[in-house]
C-alpha cells in the first residue's frame, strides 16, 4: 500500500497522474502563448518602424499622415497582451496556491495516521495478547509478564534406602555396615513442581531490563514431614534482575541464579543452562553448578564471543574438625538463617571468570575460579586460597537431532561445585583449613529423533585426592591411609568404619515422551535409570565401596 493510501488519500494513481499532467500541460500552454504574443508584438514593432523609415525617405508627408494610426493600433495590441499576461499570471498563482494546499493536506493526513497508529500500538500493549501461543501479559507502561513452570508427579525407587526425596545424595550411599544397605526405598513426590515469572521492559531500542523469579516446593521447615499433609514449604530457586545494552554488548545480572561455572547452551545468557535432562533434582555426578547469590557482568562481541566476570556467594564444605589445637571454622545459623545448619566463616565472595565462543559450529567454554577459606586456630586467623579451571563444549554432531555435551573441572577447594558435594577443604593437625584437590568430568549424548521424543545418556565422575596428615602415629585430614575401615563390611559391626569417599561415578539414561503438545500446553512422561558407585580411600581393612540403582518416573504438564 502506498504512503498516500495509508494516510487517507484513496484516489487511484492513474487519476492523480492525469490531474498532475493536465496542470503541467496547461501551465506550458499559457507560457507558450505569452511568449508567442510577445514575439508578435516585437516583430510588428520592428516592421512598423522599418516601414515608417522607408516611407519617410520617399515622402515625408505620407509618413507624417500614417504615424498616428499605427501608433494607436500598436498600443491597443500591447494593452491586450498585457491583460492576457496578467490573466495567465493569475492562473499560475492559483495553481501554485492549490499545490500548497494539497501538500499541507498530505502532511496533515500523514501526521494523523501516525498518531492513530501510535495510539493503537499503545492500546495493544496494554491489553492481554490473545495469541494462544503467547502466555504473556502487558502491564503498565510497556512491562511484559511471562509465566512458566510445570506440575510434576514424580516417583523414585532406590535399591539402598537413603531417606531422600527427588534429589539423590550420591556421596551418601550407605555401606554394608548400615541397615539401610539391604533395604530399598520408594518415594512419590510433587514437590519439584515449579512456578516461574519473567518481567521485561524495553527502555529504548537497545536497552532492555528484566526480572526473573523461580520457585519450587523442595524447601524444608523445622516442622515439615510426610506423615499426613506433606507439609513442606516453597523455596527460592532463582530470583535476579538483568540489564542488557545490545548496542554495546554489555549485560548485567544481580541476584540468585545458576553459577557462572554452569555450562550454557547459548553464550552466557541466563535461563540457557545446559542442565541434565532427567527428573533427578541433583542432576548428575560430574556436573558442575551451584545456585546462589551473584553479581555478574558480561561483554559480548557480535554474539559470537563472550567474556563474563562474577562475584558469587561463598560457602565451604569442610571435612573433619580434629586437630592438635583449638580451632573454629563454622557457626550455626543466626538471624534469618537455618539455626540447625552450620555456616562457614567466609570473608570474600568466590571470583569466576568465563570465556565463551560460538564460531559457527558448536559452543565452547573455558573458565577459572578463585576462593578464600578462613579459619581460626590457636587464637590466630588464617586464610587459604582455593582455585579451579574448567572447560565445556556442546557439539551438534547431527544438527537438531544429536548433541554431545562435555564438561570438566580440576583444582583445589572446588568440591562444592560438583553434584556429589565432595568436601572443599579438610582440617589439618594445626587447626587450619587445607584445600582438597579434585577433578570432575561429565559426558552426555542427547537425541531428538522426533519432535515428541527426547533421549539422553550421561556418564560422570567426581574424584578427590587425599589430603592426609600423620602426627605421632595419629591420622588427620582427608583420605588418610591409617583410617580404620574394618567395620565397613558387616551390618551393625562394632568396629570402626572411618574411611572417606574417594570417588563417585554415575551412568544415567532416560527419555521424555511428549504425548500432548498444542495450544493447551505440553504434557509429557519420562523415565530415568541411574547406576551410582561410591568408592572410599584405602585404609586399614581395605577400600570399601557401595552402589545404588535408582529408577525415576515423572509426569509433567507445562500449561504455558
Amino acid at each position: 500500500m502506498s504512503i498516500e493510501a495509508r494516510h487517507g488519500e484513496t484516489s487511484p494513481p492513474q487519476n492523480r497522474f492525469e490531474h498532475r499532467f493536465g496542470r503541467t500541460v496547461l501551465r506550458a500552454a499559457l507560457m507558450t502563448s505569452a511568449c508567442v504574443a510577445l514575439m508578435g508584438v516585437a516583430t510588428a514593432a520592428r516592421a512598423d518602424d522599418t516601414a515608417g523609415t522607408t516611407k519617410h525617405r520617399k515622402a515625408s508627408s505620407v509618413a507624417t499622415a500614417a504615424t498616428p494610426t499605427q501608433v494607436v493600433a500598436t498600443q491597443a495590441q500591447i494593452d491586450a497582451l498585457n491583460k492576457q499576461i496578467q490573466a495567465l499570471q493569475s492562473q499560475l498563482q492559483a495553481l501554485a496556491t492549490q499545490q500548497d494546499t494539497n501538500a499541507k493536506a498530505v502532511v496533515n493526513s500523514r501526521a494523523a495516521a501516525e498518531k492513530a497508529a501510535a495510539a493503537a500500538t499503545q492500546v495493544a500493549q496494554q491489553q492481554k495478547v490473545t495469541d494462544p501461543n503467547d502466555n504473556s501479559l502487558r502491564l503498565g507502561k510497556g512491562v511484559k509478564l511471562t509465566f512458566g513452570g510445570f506440575i510434576e508427579a514424580a516417583s523414585v525407587y532406590r535399591s539402598r534406602n537413603m531417606t531422600a526425596d527427588v534429589a539423590t545424595p550420591y556421596a551418601a550411599i550407605p555401606l554394608k555396615n548400615s541397615s539401610n544397605y539391604d533395604r530399598g526405598e520408594f518415594r512419590g513426590t510433587a514437590r519439584q513442581s515449579r512456578v516461574t515469572m519473567l518481567a521485561e521492559s524495553d527502555v529504548g531500542p537497545d536497552t532492555h531490563l528484566g526480572a526473573y523469579i523461580e520457585t519450587d516446593f523442595l524447601g524444608v521447615g523445622t516442622s515439615s514431614n510426610s506423615g499426613q499433609s506433606n507439609s513442606y514449604v516453597p523455596r527460592l530457586r532463582q530470583g535476579y534482575l538483568t540489564a542488557d545494552w545490545k548496542d554495546t554488548g554489555w549485560h548485567l545480572l544481580a541476584g540468585q541464579s545458576f553459577s557462572l561455572v554452569t555450562t550454557n547452551k547459548s553464550g552466557i545468557d541466563p535461563r540457557t543452562e545446559a542442565l541434565p535432562m532427567g527428573p533427578d533434582a541433583q542432576y548428575a555426578a560430574g556436573f558442575d553448578w551451584t545456585r546462589n547469590w551473584g553479581l555478574r557482568v558480561v561483554k559480548d562481541w557480535n554474539r559470537h564471543y563472550w567474556l563474563g566476570v562474577a562475584l558469587e556467594s561463598p560457602q565451604a564444605s569442610i571435612s573433619g574438625s580434629t586437630a592438635l589445637v583449638p580451632n573454629s571454622n563454622t557457626n550455626p545459623g543466626g538471624s534469618l538463617l537455618n539455626s540447625t545448619a552450620n555456616y562457614s566463616t567466609d570473608i570474600a565472595p568466590d571470583l569466576i571468570v568465563k570465556a565463551v565462543a560460538e564460531p559457527g559450529w558448536g559452543h565452547y567454554e573455558v573458565f577459572g575460579l578463585a576462593r578464600e577459606f578462613q579459619s581460626r586456630a590457636a587464637g590466630q586467623n588464617y586464610t587459604e586460597t582455593g582455585f579451579g579451571f574448567g572447560a565445556a563444549a556442546i557439539l551438534p554432531v547431527v544438527p537438531k537431532y544429536v548433541d554431545i555435551q562435555l564438561s570438566t573441572m580440576a583444582g583445589q577447594g572446588i568440591g562444592r561445585y560438583g553434584s556429589s558435594s565432595l568436601p572443599d577443604v579438610t582440617v589439618n593437625p594445626y587447626g587450619r583449613l587445607s584445600p582438597i584437590t579434585e577433578v570432575t568430568a561429565m559426558a552426555g549424548v542427547i537425541g531428538h529423533p522426533t519432535s515428541d521424543w527426547d533421549l539422553y545418556a550421561y556418564y560422570g565422575l567426581e574424584q578427590d585426592d587425599s589430603k592426609a596428615f600423620t602426627v605421632a602415629g595419629k591420622a588427620y585430614g582427608y583420605g588418610n591411609g591409617l583410617a580404620v575401615n574394618t567395620g565397613c563390611y558387616t551390618e551393625s559391626s562394632p568396629l570402626a568404619c572411618a574411611g572417606n569417599t574417594r570417588s563417585v561415578r554415575e551412568a544415567t539414561a532416560g527419555f521424555w515422551w511428549k504425548f500432548y503438545h498444542g495450544n493447551m500446553g505440553t504434557m509429557q512422561f519420562g523415565m530415568q535409570g541411574e547406576y551410582i558407585r561410591r568408592d572410599l580411600f584405602q585404609g586399614v581393612g581395605g577400600s570399601p565401596s557401595t552402589d545404588d540403582t535408582v529408577v525415576y518416573t515423572a509426569f509433567r504438564y507445562y500449561p504455558f
